[in-house]
């Protein structure tokens, strides 16, 4: 059975409803529209019934807001009906461009922000929406997801915290480490990767890179991120390599032990093109001290693939590296905030997840399989197959 036979076959679990925080505006309006022309063009078997009600619509969204008093405390605000609907809320904690004003003073929105209001939504619509959804791309404080000394668990607080809130599933993307789920057990957690779109924005800037192995290499920049190169490197038939850093534990710079040395382990590179994959660019520091050690020795062009582009510390840096030719692209997802400057860098490639976001929300609405319907090795195949062609 098709996934859309799945779909048809299949009632909603309750009318489908779309709230984007206001961190994630853009995103929303393309998931919005993607579901609205998927239901109207794609979907055929939709009856009279009552079941389905408003299955097809010209708008899912549901307009919200969190205005904020003077002091710098808030309320979630919802503008319309939503009782007795499947409702998935989205929001982007990374998204430092919002700004509110506390006694005068402006302050930029943090994380932690963006979580609370979150919750301040979830509030509102608790006790009212048939069921609450979160889709949190970047995953709040999913780099606190293991104890080391005296230290907070913020993220397993967090997710605990939702699920006492009554939200039944939480959607991520590329979760820094996706065990941090263990932390409930009994509710549902996905976290989704982004390969396929990662390889379609990739062939579509490079048309002429032979993803096979003579000519490509798949690195890890450190052993954190072992399992997704060893995907990447399963699905495309392709060697990989692993940098590993050696660090000074003696020493704490900005929070943490500051690297020493990257030591390699894997295959000669010289000639090759090379993916660095990873989930996150934060300040970019090692990312771009991996991608001098690849060209230092000897590979051809050298890609850094990213869920999440950060870029904490500007854009200087690299561009810096980039005129060197230490570097040629960085792909990034569009499921966090990218700054207009980092938009018109000529080595930035953007991998649009708009289209796969609203895949996986027709896929629970209708409260079907989610695996293998949203599988991308089916679908990098089929991807490689079509760019192999071109060199035959």
């Amino acid at each position: 059975m098709t996934n859309i036979e799945m779909l048809e076959n299949t009632l909603p679990i309750a009318p489908l409803k779309l709230i984007a925080m206001e961190s994630c505006k853009p995103l929303g309006q393309k998931v919005n529209d993607y579901i609205v022309s998927f239901r109207e063009n794609t979907i055929n078997e939709v009856t009279e019934s009552p079941l389905y009600r408003n299955y097809k619509a010209n708008n899912y969204q549901v307009d919200c807001s969190c205005p904020r008093f003077g002091s710098g405390e808030a309320k979630g605000i919802l503008k319309e009906t939503i009782r007795g609907t499947d409702l998935f809320i989205m929001t982007d904690v990374c998204n430092y461009s919002l700004t509110y004003t506390v006694n005068g003073h402006l302050n930029h929105m943090s994380p932690d922000d963006h979580y609370q209001d979150l919750k301040r939504i979830i509030a509102a619509a608790t006790g009212k929406a048939r069921r609450i959804n979160v889709i949190m791309p970047f995953l709040y404080e999913s780099r606190q997801h293991k104890r080391t000394r005296r230290e907070s668990l913020d993220c397993a607080l967090a997710l605990e915290e939702l699920d006492a809130m009554g939200v039944s599933n939480i959607i991520t993307f590329d979760a820094h480490d996706p065990r941090v789920q263990n932390a409930i057990p009994l509710s549902g957690f996905d976290s989704f990767n982004p390969q396929y779109q990662f390889l379609k924005a990739l062939f579509r800037e490079v048309p002429d890179l032979k993803a096979d192995k003579e000519h490509l290499m798949i690195i890890s920049p450190d052993e954190g991120a072992m399992h997704r190169a060893v995907y990447f490197s399963n699905v495309l038939g392709v060697d990989m390599g692993m940098f590993y850093k050696r660090r000074d534990y003696s020493t704490v710079v900005n929070g943490k032990n500051p690297i020493v040395a990257h030591e390699f382990l894997g295959d000669d590179v010289t000639g090759k093109d090379v993916l660095i994959v990873d989930d996150m660019i934060s300040s970019g520091e090692s990312m771009l001290d991996t991608a001098k050690e690849l060209k230092d020795r000897g590979a051809k062009n050298v890609v850094v693939c990213c869920t999440f582009g950060l870029f904490t510390d500007g854009l200087e840096k690299f561009d810096d590296f980039n005129s060197q030719g230490y570097f040629d692209y960085v792909i990034t997802t569009n499921l966090n905030y990218r700054s207009p400057e980092l938009l018109k860098r000529s080595w930035y490639i953007e991998a649009d997840m708009s289209k796969f976001t609203a895949a996986i929300i027709n896929t629970l609405n209708h409260d079907v399989p989610i695996g293998n319907s949203l599988s991308p090795t089916e679908k990098i195949q089929t991807l490689l197959k079509k760019h192999k062609e071109q060199f035959e």
